[in-house]
């Protein structure tokens, strides 16, 4: 019997893409406490991996400025939380590192490969040790107080970020914008050659992406009740992206989902573990030894991987995401 006059990935797709949804929005219901607690970590994950593959994954600029938007989101939010109704002030979080991006991504975009690396990834850098001077000797405080919200609430609100980003990388892998940024990634020169304004292209996909790790930022500082520069601006989280995407395989939508789902698993697990040992920071290590095998072994990470076992399996059929 031939399986691939039954299965359907185009059929199937909607339908499962569906009950995930209805499965992911009914969860707390019928779950404990610290699954909502992990899923949330799991949706925040796979919110800033997706993010930085709208940009880094089809232009091939790696981008180290994750933690600096996430960080303007959560300072946007701890600031203005109070004073604004919750929607408005993830809005403004999102907003806040929207405007960020346009302004760094105007600054920076013409540079290319590990300069932009670096430049990203000082960015960082000057964010954390500029709020920490603020903080220490404008404001007199070395951190704030969180007024913190129902951990079901935080949990349906980076649902909702995570679908709405979901959406949007859909849109621009199968639009016009998506094709330009794929011609951006192959050859620049090239595709400026064939009248794309690449410069405003970048710039402004960069700063959508970071829209959605700003907004992120602003509902997960809810989730805290204490925040300071080094929590908010944290370089790890500058990294944990680029690493699963690359272990997830940026040839589909998926694979950054899978990454990071994968990943944040990981390092709870590993953290819980090691951590009866005293041994709670050994998990990047083993992260570290991950990915390098995933380098050698799966150059196109997992997505490469279940490709290859679809078209073994099935008959070799190639159906995009």
């Amino acid at each position: 019997m031939d399986v691939t006059k039954f299965i359907s990935k185009r059929s199937l797709l909607p339908g499962l893409l569906f009950l995930t949804l209805v499965v992911l929005a009914t969860a707390p219901i019928y779950t404990g406490g610290y699954f909502v607690i992990l899923a949330s970590s799991v949706l925040l994950y796979i919110v800033l991996t997706v993010s930085w593959t709208i940009f880094s994954g089809p232009t091939g600029y790696i981008s180290l400025a994750s933690a600096a938007f996430f960080g303007v989101g959560i300072y946007a939010s701890v600031i203005l939380g109070e004073a604004l109704p919750l929607p408005i002030a993830i809005f403004v979080g999102g907003l806040a590192s929207f405007i960020l991006a346009l302004l760094v991504g105007a600054l920076t975009l013409r540079l290319r490969g590990i300069y932009f690396a670096i430049f990203t990834f000082g960015l960082v850098e000057l964010l954390l040790y500029f709020t920490l001077w603020w903080e220490v000797n404008i404001t007199g405080t070395t951190g704030r107080v969180v007024p913190t919200l129902d951990n079901t609430i935080v949990y349906y609100v980076i649902l909702l970020i995570f679908v709405l980003l979901m959406l949007t990388a859909y849109f621009i892998r199968h639009s016009k914008y998506g094709l330009a940024l794929q011609s951006i990634g192959e050859n620049e020169e090239a595709a400026a050659h064939t009248g794309i304004n690449i410069t405003a292209l970048k710039i402004v996909t960069f700063a959508i992406s970071a829209f959605f790790m700003g907004a992120a930022g602003a509902i997960m500082a809810t989730r805290w009740t204490y925040i300071d520069p080094k929590i908010a601006f944290n370089p790890l989280l500058s990294f944990m992206p680029v690493l699963m995407a690359i272990f997830g395989g940026m040839g589909q939508l998926y694979g950054p989902v899978i990454g990071a789902a994968f990943f944040t698993l990981l390092k709870e697990y590993l953290t819980t573990t090691l951590a009866k040992y005293g041994l709670g920071e050994l998990y990047m290590l083993i992260f570290g030894l991950v990915l390098v095998a995933a380098l050698l072994y799966l150059p196109d990470g997992l997505v490469g991987l279940i490709q290859r076992l679809r078209r073994r399996y099935l008959g070799g059929q190639r159906v995009s995401t």
